[in-house]
Formats: C-alpha cells, sequence, structure tokens
C-alpha cells in the first residue's frame, strides 16, 4: 500500500508576509523579516507554512489582484529572499505552500491591458466579454454582495463588458481558453521550480469555470484540476493541493483525489465549531462531522477556525445563525457581506484564555488537518475601524516595544496600524511575554501542537464520536485496534460531568498527553469531571 503523503500529519499555519515581521525597516513585513522568525515556527511546532499571495499587485484586494505571478511584490523582498526564506525553513522541517490565484488577475495585468485595447489580441480571449452581458441566474451573485453590484462592468477602452465574480478590478480568467491554463501551468512550474511544496488553490469552483458562464470543458469540467495535479505530481511527487471549495456537502466529494485535489478546507465544519460554541452544545458540531463526504484514500479535510477571510455562517439554519452573530458578532459593524464575522478569534471569546484554548482543542483533535493563521495563538486582537476584511489583518505582535516589534520604522509608515489600546493592545499581547509564561495561551496551543504530532493516531487511527450523556459535551475517539485516544471537551460555561463507555481493550488507566495527568477506568468506563470550556487527550496504549 502506498504510504500516507507527508501532509496528512500537517499542521498548516498560515501567513500574510507584509503584516508579518519587517525586516528592513520600511514598515511593510517581507521576506528577510520572515527568514528571521523561523525559529519563532519551530518552536511553535508547525511544520507547514502556507503564504497568502507575494506576487506583484496593486493590492487592493491584499494581494489577491495580481498583476504579475512570476515576480514578487517589490516591498516583499527579492527572489533570493524568498530562497533563503525558504532554505532557512527547509532547514527546520518546515515546508512551504503559496497560494495559487487562478480564478482572475488584477486589471492591471499586462494580459488584461493588452486584451482591452486590442480586440483581435490573443489576450482578449484569455477573459470573459460580452457586447450585451447575458441575463445572470440570481444565485449567480458577486463574492463580495454590497461592494459590487453586478458581475459585470463596462471598460470604456474595450467598449464592452467584462466578467468578474470577485471585484471589478479582478476580471475573471477564460478557463474554457486552452492558452490560458497554459499560461497558469507555467506559473505552477515555475513555483515548483522555486521548491515550494504546493499551492493553496483559491476559489476552486471558479477556477474549473463553475460561474454560470461557461466551463472549461463541459465533458470533463474539473479537467484543469487534473492537469495541474498531473504536473505536480511530475515536478515535485508527493505536492499538496489544498483546496478553497466552500460549497454543499454533496458537491464536494468530486473535488477530492481521483487525480485532482489532496485537501479541501472545511468550511462546514468551522461554521460549525462556532454554532457549538455559541449554543454551549455539541450537536451541531456532531452533524457537521457526519454530513461532510470522506475523503478517498490520503485525501482529507483541512480544518480551521478562522482566516483571514470572514467566518462564513451562511450554511447556518437561520436560527443557528442569528445565534451565532448574538454570541460573536453582536454589532451589525462586526458582520460583512450578509453571511459572515469580520473578527478574530481572540476578539469573538473576548479575549477569555479558556474559550480560545478550547476552540483550539477542538480544531487540532478533529479529524484532518488543522489550519490556523498567524497571531492566534497568542491572541491577536482586530481592528474594527479597518475597511472589509482588514479587519483581521493587523501586524503580528512580537513584544511591547514600539509597533509590537512587527517594524522599526516610523508608526505612520506601517502597511496596517497596531493594535496599541484595549485589551488586545500589543503592551500585554505579544510574543515575547507569553514565552517566558508557562500557562500561556501560546504555550498551551504549543503543548497541543507537539502532542497532536507526536501521536499517530489522529491521522491513523479511525475517529468515532462517542455519546456523552450531555450534549454541552464533545467527545471524539481514535483507535486502531491497540490504542485508544480520547478527546474531550466541555463547550459550557458549567462545570460538567462526562460518562463513557469506551470502544475496545483497554488498560486500566488512561493518561492525558497534554498533562501527564493519568484517569483511572472502571472497566471500560470513563467517568471524568471537566471544569467550564475545559478539555482533555486521554491516551490508553504505548508511550510515543
Amino acid at each position: 500500500m502506498k504510504d500516507a503523503p507527508w501532509f496528512v500529519s500537517a499542521v498548516i499555519y498560515g501567513i500574510d508576509v507584509r503584516r508579518f515581521a519587517d525586516g528592513n525597516g520600511d514598515g511593510i513585513g517581507d521576506f528577510v523579516g520572515l527568514r528571521e522568525r523561523v525559529p519563532y515556527l519551530n518552536e511553535l511546532g508547525i511544520n507547514c507554512v502556507w503564504l497568502l499571495p507575494f506576487f506583484k499587485s496593486p493590492f487592493a484586494d491584499n494581494g489577491y489582484d495580481v498583476s504579475d505571478y512570476l515576480s514578487i511584490d517589490t516591498p516583499l523582498g527579492t527572489l533570493d529572499d524568498f530562497l533563503d526564506f525558504q532554505h532557512t525553513a527547509g532547514e527546520q522541517g518546515i515546508r512551504v505552500i503559496i497560494d495559487l490565484v487562478a480564478n482572475h488577475t488584477s486589471n492591471e495585468h499586462p494580459w488584461f491591458q493588452a486584451a482591452r485595447r486590442d480586440p483581435r489580441s490573443r489576450y482578449r480571449n484569455y477573459y470573459v466579454w460580452s457586447d450585451n452581458p447575458p441575463p445572470v441566474d440570481p444565485d449567480n451573485k458577486t463574492a463580495f454582495p454590497g461592494e459590487e453590484d453586478s458581475v459585470w462592468s463596462y471598460d470604456e477602452l474595450a467598449q464592452a463588458y467584462y466578467f468578474h465574480k470577485f471585484r471589478h478590478f479582478q476580471p475573471d480568467l477564460n478557463i474554457a481558453n486552452t492558452a490560458v491554463r497554459d499560461e497558469m501551468l507555467r506559473v505552477v512550474d515555475y513555483w515548483l521550480s522555486m521548491g515550494v511544496d504546493g499551492f493553496r488553490v483559491d476559489a476552486a469552483p471558479f477556477v474549473i469555470g463553475e460561474t454560470g458562464i461557461e466551463h472549461a470543458d463541459p465533458r470533463d469540467p474539473h479537467g484543469f484540476l487534473r492537469e495541474m495535479r498531473a504536473l505536480v505530481d511530475a515536478r515535485r511527487p508527493g505536492g499538496l493541493l489544498l483546496g478553497e471549495a466552500d460549497l454543499a456537502p454533496e458537491k464536494l466529494r468530486e473535488y477530492f483525489g481521483e487525480g485532482k485535489l489532496d485537501l479541501l478546507f472545511n468550511f462546514i465544519l468551522s461554521g460549525a465549531f462556532f454554532a457549538g460554541l455559541a449554543r454551549q452544545s455539541s450537536d451541531v458540531i456532531c452533524q457537521a462531522l457526519s454530513v461532510a463526504p470522506e475523503p478517498p484514500p490520503h485525501c482529507g479535510w483541512a480544518n480551521f477556525l478562522r482566516n483571514l477571510d470572514e467566518l462564513n455562517v451562511a450554511r447556518q439554519s437561520e436560527a443557528v445563525r442569528q445565534e451565532t452573530y448574538a454570541a460573536f458578532a453582536p454589532d451589525e459593524d462586526m458582520r460583512i457581506y450578509g453571511r459572515g464575522i469580520r473578527r478574530r478569534l481572540a476578539p469573538m471569546f473576548k479575549g477569555e484564555q479558556a474559550r480560545i484554548e478550547l476552540a483550539f482543542s477542538l480544531l487540532l483533535s478533529s479529524p484532518g488537518v488543522p489550519v490556523f493563521v498567524y497571531g492566534d495563538e497568542i491572541g491577536l486582537g482586530d481592528d474594527l475601524s479597518r475597511p472589509g476584511r482588514e479587519t483581521v489583518r493587523v501586524p503580528m505582535q512580537w513584544s511591547d516595544e514600539a509597533n509590537a516589534g512587527f517594524s522599526t520604522s516610523a508608526h505612520a509608515n506601517l502597511v496596517q496600524p497596531t493594535v496599541s489600546q484595549g485589551p488586545f493592545s500589543y503592551k500585554r499581547i505579544n510574543v515575547e511575554r507569553q514565552r517566558s509564561d508557562p500557562h500561556s495561551l501560546l504555550n498551551r496551543v504549543k503543548t497541543m501542537i507537539l502532542a497532536r504530532r507526536r501521536h499517530d493516531l489522529f491521522h491513523k487511527g479511525r475517529p468515532v464520536l462517542l455519546p456523552a450523556g450531555d450534549a454541552a459535551l464533545f467527545a471524539l475517539a481514535y483507535s486502531d485496534g491497540t490504542e485508544l485516544l480520547v478527546a474531550l471537551h466541555n463547550l459550557s460555561d458549567k462545570r460538567r460531568r462526562a460518562e463513557l463507555e469506551l470502544p475496545g481493550a483497554i488498560d486500566a488507566k488512561l493518561t492525558d498527553i497534554l498533562s501527564d495527568r493519568e484517569v483511572e477506568l472502571a472497566g471500560q468506563h470513563l467517568t471524568i469531571d471537566l471544569d467550564r470550556f475545559g478539555y482533555t487527550w486521554l491516551h490508553s496504549g504505548r508511550k510515543n
């Protein structure tokens, strides 16, 4: 049987290079600063970094408006700086995957500029144009309601309308054009030659043409994903393709395996985590785990709490959605696009460490590959005065020095202001302060990451939901027939007693792998008390 790929046991850490660490003092994060912080990444225990877009861009949408796929945006450094970072990360056993934005470009991209100037140019067909836009299906709305009125915009120079699922300055590429697919495969090939270990495929359903306009190939809509898969397998065997596809469960199975994507972001579970935490009930989490299709062998889910987009709660029922809003985004200004929450993890929990730890425990003990973004491990705050999604992209807080240790530049030159006031100020929340405190959020998260990586059962064992006798308790077991690992969570703000019947023949004692505390069993029956928002990971079998 083929060995499991490296990423099934990965813990992935998302980084916006511009907001992570400034190495040259110009106020903008860069690859020099990122390279200097690789020891921190290694200390944290993660073994894969996902870099958000760092390509040349006008930066009107945080780099997702690409104007040159083969160049690094000048403030972020040079190709040599990127390679130096990647080499340093590799020396520490950290793999690097990067964003692939293949659905659209910036309107400043040379392809689009050539397309709008000359209807006879070969680049004209790189995009989707119409003299008279066809009626748009009601379900085919812009991805940014309230910011864009239509998926068609008129270009005066071209004297035609162009299609854009996202912002008007992000025209959609015509993926039905083989020349466009070839261009994107060249981009994939280039970055593989630079040594990256894979890609996060942005907006995967739109990449293959699910925009209501046309498919790349109606006979094989996923053909482009297969082409990408074949190239990655040929150039970097074991390379990862991680897809972003926020779709209904019944549509997700076709994106997995069979020469397509390895991992898919689990939007279903992400929303359920917060609904369960809001309601202090495990029912919605259990349901999310039940409805998600089982991935093929060597494929899986990429689980996350928050990313740097909004937290999408649109797939929850109206009643559950309103409960989630009430708990985590009570003010209208905390919500966005009629579907989501534009807040960081820690402010959603009002900075209460017990609840943040509980959320991380749910993430790091669930079936799949955990992904989290920079700063959540220290309880980084947000800035609701910023527009749209920029609220959560605050600079990383390294110390209580000026500019949170992010940059030596004058404050006015920072890519985005640091959080300097209130309970999430860098004076109170920073890496340096938490490093020296064994009970800090940073050190608790680090303990969980390292425990997960030590125990293969998290990705080799079969996950089973266990009845815990109380809806406020969530219990999940992993077993391979000889070992057992039970992750137990109290979602409520009151102390609870869990009573569980454990599967299989096990030892008379279980060990909490997060604290080395031992728990006695009565046969296969476990009775244990959990503090408010408490959690425990219990292991029976050989020591790792």
